[in-house]
């Protein structure tokens, strides 16, 4: 039997890239807003032992996903809820371009906002998303940042949510 995600190395060094680029980002007004400042409490509160990173974020009460750098980006992290919402297993959701979690007509609207998160290093955003199954649901106050590992290389982008419905 496999390990779950959360025990692997990669996995537990992600969670870490996720957190730390999110605390560069976490602060601006931005995480002032409702809905946004539990989430930021929650991922800082997180960051107790490195060895329970891994574990916690995978189990987080919210949605937390990340893309790499490819030309077409691969998602290479989900957490169980964004598993549970995209109904993906965890080897499937890691091979899946991002590009594939928007529908078509909503593909300039995402590619737009990746834009200005490269620029600004963050974004908040409310988006229409699309299941593995085709299920539409809308994203409501979502912030989507910049990754940057130690040496402030960018190593892709991430986002979490906790505000959303099935449409």
């Amino acid at each position: 039997m496999d390990n779950p995600p959360w025990q692997q190395e990669s996995v537990i060094k992600q969670s870490l890239l996720i957190l730390d680029s999110f605390e560069i980002w976490s602060t601006h007004d931005l995480f002032n807003k409702p809905g946004l400042v539990d989430i930021k409490k929650d991922l800082l509160n997180i960051k107790n032992l490195p060895q329970d990173v891994g574990q916690k974020l995978f189990e987080a009460p919210f949605i937390v996903v990340s893309h790499g750098t490819e030309s077409n980006p691969i998602l290479n992290y989900g957490n169980q809820k964004a598993l549970d919402i995209w109904e993906l297993s965890w080897q499937n959701f890691t091979k899946t371009p991002s590009r594939d979690t928007a529908e078509a007509i909503e593909q300039a609207e995402r590619d737009r906002l990746l834009a200005e998160t490269s620029k600004q290093g963050f974004c908040e955003f409310s988006v229409i998303r699309i299941t593995s199954t085709g299920k539409r649901f809308k994203i409501n106050q979502g912030v989507v940042w910049n990754l940057i590992d130690e040496q402030q290389v960018y190593q892709g982008q991430a986002a979490v949510y906790s505000d959303f419905y099935f449409l």
